[in-house]
């Protein structure tokens, strides 16, 4: 479980976010309605699940993208060698070979800890590891490799990790010492490392750990229902001897081999399934970009009340879905923002920020009317009477929705229009009018192509 993730100088991240999985104290009527929403250790109230909103290029995707990175590092530095790079870069218009720094806390059975590193894109700097076995902060060990003199004057250790010297001389400015302390057998390490290795899963079809026939059989009755929603006509289905057998809804007792007979798309929403409820059931950590991509709209919905109904899971997801933001399915503090910042960087917050926003509110059309930054604007050209080509008109629809199509306009093209229009006519209804009906929709439509997205 996380309580939060600090990252600076990674991709288009330049100063320093924090993505906050702590709940917020909300004693609202509407929060208090979604308790399911949150879950408890110890003092601690968690989030289960996290969206994030941004207009394309935003940067939203990368900071799912800076964390894989930095857990990419904790699991393979060991394996780095002399003229590697690590697989990250940082920001590209921020301050020369200022380092990039990622932060952590999170919680091993019941135990709150924080682990830390900073380095460039060749060599570490810093790295630390602290936990709060009785309640109070302790070092299991620090380094700082900026400071002059040998691994001793670098390294500082408590008597939690075995022989540490032994680790230390062996830990190269290529390598973090976490990495190599659970390559040499060192038992926290190692704990620390599997945390990283096993609870954290970033992709629908990553590592599982549940066995196909226990999950099928457990979890039979949500398989049918997701596809159901998936617009399957599949009924039932059987498992033996490694043997998955589908039956479909037009012929119930005639049956379909899965691996030949099923379709592509039916076998990849069983892999998505399966590592799904390997996180929920197994209270894993989910960090999914683009929930949508390989998802209905309804399937995503189904997702989410999956983490939801969980004791403990945690899901963060990016997402242009707009349809999700709905305040009877997120508390405030479940929904951030990423704007980018006049430098080109990514500036994430969250809707719990602005104090102003009741849960009442319509949350989807106050955000596709961009009162919280983080949506593209239908026109950004200064001469709004100029004739725009073929190009920059599919560039402005596919900024409202990066999946437009030439004569098919989704629930969130339809609303951002019809939101234009009307506050257009508002504003020429504010205006006097023309007594000549054509000299009133001549006015209108100069308040329409004026307008700001």
């Amino acid at each position: 479980m996380i309580l939060e993730i600090t990252l600076t100088n990674f991709f288009s991240i330049n100063e320093k976010i924090t993505l906050d999985l702590q709940a917020a104290n909300l004693q609202t009527k509407e929060a208090r309605a979604l308790a399911d929403n949150t879950f408890a250790v110890g003092n601690e109230r968690l989030l289960k699940t996290v969206a994030i909103y941004g207009a394309n290029a935003s940067g939203k995707s990368n900071i799912i993208k800076a964390v894989k990175a930095a857990v990419d590092m904790i699991l393979d530095s060991h394996n780095y060698n002399e003229g590697d790079s690590f697989g990250f870069k940082p920001f590209k218009f921020g301050e020369k070979n200022a380092p990039s720094e990622f932060y952590i806390r999170f919680i091993i059975d019941e135990v709150e800890h924080e682990y830390s590193f900073s380095c460039t894109r060749d060599e570490i700097i810093t790295e630390s590891l602290y936990y709060y076995p009785r309640g109070r902060r302790a070092l299991i060990f620090s380094r700082d490799e900026r400071i002059s003199g040998g691994k001793k004057e670098k390294y500082e250790f408590t008597n939690v990790i075995r022989r540490p010297m032994d680790v230390a001389s062996n830990t190269s400015r290529k390598t973090l010492f976490i990495s190599r302390a659970s390559q040499m057998d060192r038992e926290k390490a190692k704990e620390v490392y599997r945390w990283f290795n096993e609870q954290l899963v970033f992709s629908y079809r990553g590592k599982t750990s549940v066995a196909i026939d226990r999950f099928l059989g457990d979890n039979k009755d949500a398989v049918l229902r997701v596809l159901k929603a998936a617009d399957s006509d599949i009924v039932e289905f059987t498992y033996k001897d490694g043997e998955l057998t589908t039956f479909h809804r037009r012929n119930p007792a005639l049956p379909f081999d899965f691996n030949t007979e099923e379709s592509e798309g039916t076998k990849i929403l069983f892999k998505i399934m399966l590592t799904v409820m390997d996180v929920v059931h197994n209270n894993k950590v989910m960090f999914l970009d683009e929930v949508e991509t390989s998802l209905h709209t309804r399937l995503v919905e189904y997702l989410i009340s999956l983490f939801h109904s969980s004791k403990s899971a945690q899901l963060v997801f990016t997402t242009h879905n707009t349809h999700l933001l709905d305040m009877t399915r997120f508390r405030k503090d479940q929904i951030f923002f990423v704007n980018k910042r006049d430098d080109g960087s990514s500036d994430l917050y969250s809707l719990f920020d602005y104090k102003d926003f009741r849960e009442k509110m319509d949350l989807e059309k106050a955000y596709l009317q961009g009162r919280f930054d983080a949506v593209p604007y239908i026109n950004e050209f200064e001469d709004t009477n100029k004739e725009l080509s073929s190009a920059e008109c599919l560039s402005m629809l596919k900024g409202i929705d990066a999946d437009y199509q030439k004569g098919v306009f989704s629930t969130a093209m339809k609303k951002v229009l019809i939101d234009a229009i009307e506050d257009a006519a508002k504003r020429a209804k504010s205006k006097e009018a023309y007594t000549n009906p054509s000299s009133t929709i001549h006015l209108l439509t100069d308040e329409i192509t004026a307008v700001k997205r």
